[in-house]
């Protein structure tokens, strides 16, 4: 039999007969003799080596809530000085934080929670990680091995549930194979890219164990893929016989972004980038010509639309980029992602940050000042339409004036995490980023609710730097309890909510595909008041003279604040 964990001493159950038996699991009083004596006799545990073997490996955060089948591990943590354990106020934020812990940085985070409901509530969150190819360790708990299967309180097919998403997914029931298992599961986190699941069971957790930890070192190999002389000679060439080329910037180029546009310079192209990719370069550079797709700018289509090369590095073409098909030169790390949507003429598998600079040696200098001249007339054109709607005497604050606001305010390196909704429309098209700056949100899962939880992830590890979220209303409820977490740790995370009282996007693809405008209104809340009763600063503007003093006293404030702006959902009204 399998054995439950008590809580309390060895003494407190000198007193009690023999033929008693514990009211939750009915285990005899024996058992408790010898669970209890690997953890008070000083032996190590089940969950002290593997939070040991996390660190080892240079997990630095764990976000959870406590809970009844994660003691032991949770326990673990408490003993252990080396990664911080982060008190979340529900399991979905634990998960979007270390889903935007492994964007920010490409290392993992562990998200914990208890088995059943907590599990389920990290679903939203690892699926983000998932489809963003993110490294992140889910660590749950599970009932006592003695009661699976046997329809126990909060038991779950928790395997089953993880398997879908997972790269790894394995439940922990021998001691023995406690630390191999946490490496296994960030090795395929880290070199995936993805999702691994760990389920250890309540009564393993306070297992005796004496596996060996091991250091990162010798222990995984490094990623460094590029590609033949040959085909890189047949891609520059592709590059020398184009004459109006533009390059795409995705996601995957961040690691190249100078050779980026040392390339752009030396071949006369212009640089169209992803949203995700938004920030690869200065986006006043006079070649930069905005982001393409859905949430990008008229004079980037343009520019695509009459391309006779795309350069495209590090992009996985997805649905709302828009990339169209044409004569395309393909970088990319995964070979999955080559010509996932189009034909292309040449697909080259590797780190941009090896293959780009490879290539600059092999371009021809090309001077195209008729062409870059054309575009650079476009994106002027582009620059005065956006920069006229943001006027800032109409009310309710339209939502460009926001972003022209945020966009002279915010530090050259600061954070940004988005929310999704209408915020990211406007964000993506007005917003114009430095190359210094880093942006977070949720990409293909298009999850609301991500924008709080990733800047209390972000200002964790940069606690030097300014974090900033940008939300709509609808997002921010989501989750606006962790808002608590954020006061609880001192961390000066900046929410500007653009409040509609409207689930705006989702009314405007309502009247664009003919429907009925219907339960898109939100319940109004005065989140500037619900700040200041978590302890943090709250702050409210409706008058569009006020909102520029308004967001920079919220940049000075040393705390989390809320600044809960009032605007419209109705676009260039």
């Amino acid at each position: 039999m399998q054995l439950h964990i008590h809580e309390k001493t060895e003494g407190e159950f000198e007193s009690l007969p023999d033929y008693w038996r514990c009211p939750v699991c009915n285990a005899p009083r024996s058992a408790f003799v010898r669970v209890s004596s690997a953890r008070e006799e000083g032996g190590r545990t089940v969950s002290d080596v593997f939070i040991s073997q996390l660190a080892a490996w240079g997990v630095r955060y764990v976000f959870g809530i406590p809970g009844t089948s994660t003691l032991g591990l949770v326990d673990a943590l408490r003993r252990n000085h080396e990664i911080r354990y982060i008190q979340v106020r529900h399991e979905a934020a634990a998960a979007f934080m270390a889903s935007s812990y492994g964007k920010l940085t490409g290392q993992p985070a562990v998200c914990m929670a208890v088995a059943g409901p907590g599990a389920s509530n990290l679903i939203t969150g690892l699926l983000d990680a998932a489809l963003d190819r993110a490294p992140v360790l889910a660590v749950t708990g599970q009932v006592e091995t003695y009661r699976m299967g046997a329809g126990a309180t909060q038991e779950i097919d928790q395997h089953s549930l993880f398997e879908s998403f997972s790269v790894y997914n394995m439940t922990l029931v021998s001691p023995e194979e406690t630390a191999e298992i946490a490496r296994e599961a960030l090795k395929h986190a880290i070199l995936e890219r993805g999702v691994s699941h760990v389920e250890v069971p309540r009564d393993v957790q306070s297992m005796e164990c004496t596996a060996m930890v091991k250091p990162l070192r010798g222990m995984i190999s490094g990623t460094a893929v590029t590609v033949t002389e040959h085909q890189l000679r047949a891609a520059a060439d592709l590059i020398n016989r184009a004459e109006r080329p533009v390059i795409i910037a995705g996601f995957g180029a961040l690691e190249a972004a100078d050779s980026v546009v040392e390339l752009a310079e030396r071949i006369g192209a212009v640089i169209v980038s992803t949203f995700r990719a938004k920030g690869v370069v200065d986006n006043d550079h006079p070649l930069y010509m905005g982001c393409h797709g859905s949430l990008g700018s008229a004079a980037a289509a343009e520019a695509v639309g009459k391309s006779d090369l795309l350069v495209v590095i590090g992009s996985s073409f997805s649905d709302l980029t828009q990339i169209p098909a044409g004569r395309i030169l393909q970088i990319d790390i995964d070979p999955l992602m080559i010509a996932r949507r189009h034909p292309v003429e040449q697909g080259l598998t590797g780190r941009s940050s090896l293959i780009v600079p490879r290539l600059l040696s092999m371009v021809e200098d090309r001077e195209r000042d008729p062409y870059l001249a054309e575009l650079e007339e476009l994106k002027g054109r582009w620059l005065k339409l956006i920069e006229s709607e943001a006027d800032p005497s109409l009310r309710p604050i339209r939502p460009q004036y926001i972003i022209s606001v945020l966009n002279r305010e915010l530090d050259d390196d600061a954070i940004i995490t988005l929310d999704v909704g209408e915020n990211c429309w406007w964000f993506g098209r007005n917003f114009q980023m430095k190359s210094t700056q880093r942006l977070l949100f949720s990409g293909y899962l298009g999850s609301m609710g991500f924008g709080l939880p990733a800047a209390i992830a972000a200002q964790l590890e940069f606690p030097d730097r300014q974090v900033v979220c940008i939300s709509g209303d609808g997002g921010f409820s989501m989750v606006m309890a962790d808002f608590l977490t954020a006061v609880k740790y001192g961390l000066p995370v900046r929410v500007f909510i653009m409040n509609n009282r409207n689930l705006a996007m989702i009314m405007q693809e309502q009247r664009v595909e003919g429907f009925p405008v219907w339960q898109t209104e939100l319940q109004e809340c005065d989140f500037a008041g619900f700040a200041e009763n978590c302890g943090g600063r709250g702050l409210r503007v409706d008058d569009p003279g006020e909102l520029e003093d308004t967001v920079s006293e919220a940049l000075r404030t040393d705390g989390p604040v809320v600044v809960d702006i009032e605007t419209d959902p109705r676009r260039f009204i």
